[in-house]
């Protein structure tokens, strides 16, 4: 089924973003004996917070004048708010609520390719495609499909051909909170052909999967990321009437057979993000969202082998984060941005994160 991408007509909303702060502000020292078995790593600032969005996910984009845009979904703001990647300051927000082409309708996931942002919108139930640096709506795709959409990731098939994985978590009954029968967990990952056109973008729906049984069973789904490099996906396992954990499925939709191990994430496992250092060496970083601090635990990018786990001195509570590997003025080995008590966000510098838990220095370019 073929559906192209039609420009919006409608005028993105732009405007400034009142907030009770107004600078980032330095973390002080962390708790002793708060998280331990974690490595603590300073955070190097957190934003001043972003009263009433509920931020959400974070993606990073490399604007033409050398500045590192970091932008996030606002889930009861229904919009993104824009942060500055090397000081936390809030640059301005994008969107309001709605069901037109630049509005939102609780936006959760997002990601970047090239000049593209892609918005997963919960309550739209759609990906919307803008045009980056001036949000220009080129349309949206999955409407047909997608009942419940959270979490999304790109790979590039083919020179400007990419194939988006994005989770649907769906439920049922009266408060949204029963789960589907086991044969209805086949659709918890949708994936989708998108190719460029003349007038926009073409969405071609390739179907969905999810285990029905046994241990790759994704009852509940939000985060996902992949590693083309090793045919991986990692899907966040939600269900808080499960331990949490991150599934792993091959490119094609199949459970690889393994799980990372139990006991791995004391919280919820949210968040996660691929650190290429190489064509493939390098970690995953995911997130074990809990109070009063969250840990990040990573992992060896070839075989997952688990490498440490750190903590801020005040991050709690993440859902987000976003691993920008790119040298920018404030973090010239780059950086990792992670959402904060859902009212904003903190960045971390790789350089420190190397130096605290012994990774390889070669991943910090």
């Amino acid at each position: 089924m073929q559906r192209t991408l039609v420009a919006g007509a409608l005028a993105v909303l732009l405007s400034a973003c009142a907030t009770q702060a107004t600078q980032p502000r330095t973390p002080p020292p962390a708790t002793p004996g708060v998280a331990e078995g974690a490595t603590l790593v300073q955070e190097a600032w957190i934003s001043a917070d972003v009263v009433g969005e509920e931020l959400d996910s974070l993606a990073t984009w490399s604007a033409e004048d050398g500045r590192t845009w970091l932008l996030a979904t606002g889930k009861s703001g229904h919009r993104l708010t824009l942060f500055d990647g090397d000081s936390g300051a809030v640059s301005r927000t994008v969107g309001a609520r709605g069901e037109g082409h630049g509005s939102f309708n609780r936006p959760n996931g997002i990601t970047v390719f090239g000049d593209l942002v892609f918005v997963v919108e919960r309550d739209n139930r759609r990906v919307q495609v803008l045009s980056l640096p001036g949000f220009e709506p080129l349309g949206a795709f999955g409407q047909a499909e997608l009942r419940s959409p959270y979490g999304i990731w790109l790979n590039e098939v083919a020179p400007g051909e990419l194939d988006a994985y994005v989770t649907d978590s769906f439920m049922y009954g009266a408060r949204f909170d029963v789960l589907p029968a086991d044969q209805e967990l086949d659709q918890r990952v949708r994936r989708y052909r998108l190719e460029p056109r003349d007038d926009g973008m073409a969405a071609r729906y390739l179907g969905a999967f999810g285990a029905t049984s046994g241990a790759g069973k994704l009852h509940m789904v939000e985060s996902i990321a992949g590693d083309p490099a090793h045919d991986r996906l990692l899907i966040a396992e939600e269900d808080r009437n499960r331990p949490s954990n991150l599934r792993e499925y091959d490119l094609a939709g199949r459970f690889a057979g393994r799980s990372l191990p139990e006991g791995t994430f004391d919280g919820e496992a949210e968040g996660v993000a691929l650190w290429s250092c190489g064509v493939d060496s390098g970690y995953w970083i995911a997130v074990d969202q809990q109070a009063p601090l969250t840990r990040f635990h990573v992992f060896a990018r070839a075989d997952l082998a688990p490498v440490g786990s750190f903590h801020g001195a005040r991050v709690a509570r993440t859902d987000g984060i976003a691993l920008h590997a790119a040298a920018t003025t404030r973090f010239p080995a780059g950086a990792f941005y992670a959402v904060h008590n859902d009212l904003a966000v903190a960045a971390f510098d790789l350089r420190d994160l190397v130096q605290a838990l012994r990774l390889d220095p070669a991943c910090l370019h």
